[in-house]
């Protein structure tokens, strides 16, 4: 009687113990489990995607348009200066009085312009007495943009001197060589802030152009996420991109070339660091090999202190107190970089380090408990990277624009895991190339002596 009452009881305790097991795999997997993206297109043309979110009263608008510097055409800022100017005058409205409209329901407008694309978004609380404001507000930034002459010169005069400034900074100078090396003919290798020569050549006409040109449905992107439901998102946007003319999207970029020799860049600087840049065309957005080699460089050299690079160049010869690596995938192929900082006299030390670890990784890939720690530091990590409403806009935007499947965010997980050192070996072996990388050097050269 005693050992059935026992077995009883243990039953009824396993019993509860899968039961708040259950419980617990079924909350966490609440808590872990991706949003749903909504899409649908304009009658003009726009993509648009949405998530709602509603755990705050918050909502967070942004419009992406195909229109970053690559687009350019030789005029070298004029995506940037474009967009700086939306919000400098609008609908008859100066610049402080757009800015009042956005203060006044303590919205926050956001506007920006890089490589690829060039976007104008804002964040509100979503009671309707501040959401209208400021989505009206949106509206006019982005419909009826004045382009105001003072407000023209006064923005290119400002990245007029920021140019200046670039040129006394070693690291800039590094970063703006590498690309022009790296992607050659094509428009990834000026810079998006312009150059002396191309700002000087631009004209308001030239804004007024591009804008027309780009800043179109056919052309555009929008991402909301935020606590309206969906026919509240689709007023909204019917409110902020109706008034805009289709337009045609813009062509497909150029293929980016990849290099056929090794090329190395001096630039004799008088600084007591060196700044040194390594790489070669990476991946793109969407590319097959992009979870292999986002893997494989986690604990090559982008998992700080913790990679690789850091472990031998840091910790190991003390040559750099940084140094790191990374692919940045675009709408064509973007770089794969290498960069650090170390002192004039162990340039040539650091580099020939750097340059060994690069091959020996390309050969042998990494070590079994390296990839398993990769692996278990960014699936761990991804829920921090979707846990609020602008971090599941950012990525929704790159979904959107860069055309990748709805599902990314579910099977982001699934895909890291996939990933093998095999998997890794042979990416790295296909798509890396150490004997033809672009170098360059920029710091104070020393004197060999005699």
């Amino acid at each position: 009687m005693l050992i059935k009452n026992f077995i009883n009881k243990s039953k009824s305790k396993v019993t509860a113990f899968v039961s708040v097991l259950v419980c617990l795999m079924a909350i966490s997997a609440g808590v872990n489990a991706t949003p749903e993206i909504q899409t649908w297109q304009t009658t003009n043309g726009a993509k648009v995607l949405f998530i709602p979110a509603t755990e705050i009263p918050m909502l967070d608008v942004r419009i992406v348009f195909d229109a970053g510097s690559a687009r350019d055409a030789g005029s070298s800022g004029l995506a940037v200066l474009t967009n700086g100017l939306l919000a400098e005058g609008a609908a008859g409205k100066t610049a402080k009085q757009i800015a009042e409209i956005f203060e006044s329901v303590g919205a926050q407008i956001e506007y920006d312009a890089a490589s690829d694309m060039a976007l104008v978004g804002v964040r509100s609380l979503t009671e309707p007495r501040y959401l209208n404001a400021a989505i009206d507000g949106l509206k006019k930034v982005l419909n009826q943009p004045d382009f105001p002459q003072d407000a023209f010169l006064r923005e290119l005069n400002r990245m007029k001197i920021a140019v200046k400034a670039r040129q006394q900074s070693p690291s800039a100078l590094a970063s703006e060589a590498f690309n022009k090396a790296v992607f050659g003919d094509h428009p990834y290798a000026t810079p998006a802030s312009g150059t002396a020569d191309t700002l000087e050549q631009l004209t308001r006409d030239d804004v007024i152009a591009f804008y027309k040109q780009y800043y179109v449905a056919n052309n555009a992107t929008i991402a909301i996420v935020g606590n309206v439901d969906r026919k509240q998102a689709e007023e909204i946007v019917k409110a902020v991109i109706t008034s805009l003319p289709a337009g045609e999207k813009a062509p497909a970029l150029p293929e980016v070339k990849p290099l056929t020799e090794a090329q190395k860049i001096v630039i004799d600087f008088p600084s007591t660091q060196t700044h040194i840049f390594v790489g070669q065309p990476g991946i793109k957005r969407g590319d097959k090999d992009y979870f292999s080699l986002y893997v494989a460089n986690h604990p090559f050299g982008g998992s700080g202190f913790s990679s690789r690079l850091v472990e031998v160049i840091r910790e190991e010869h003390g040559l750099a107190y940084s140094v790191y690596s990374y692919f940045s995938p675009m709408r064509e192929t973007g770089a794969f970089s290498m960069g650090m900082q170390t002192k004039n006299e162990q340039t040539e030390q650091a580099l020939n380090l750097l340059n060994q670890q690069l091959k020996k990784y390309v050969t042998e890939g990494p070590e079994k408990d390296e990839l398993a720690a990769s692996l278990s530091n960014i699936t761990g990590s991804f829920p921090l990277n979707i846990d609020s409403n602008s971090k599941l806009l950012g990525y929704i935007v790159m979904i959107g624009f860069y055309d990748l499947p709805l599902d990314y965010l579910d099977r982001f997980i699934g895909n890291i895991n996939a990933v093998d050192v095999k998997k890794i070996n042979d990416a790295l072996t296909r798509r890396l190339h150490p004997d033809k990388m672009v170098t360059v050097v920029v710091g104070k050269q020393q004197q060999n002596s005699e």
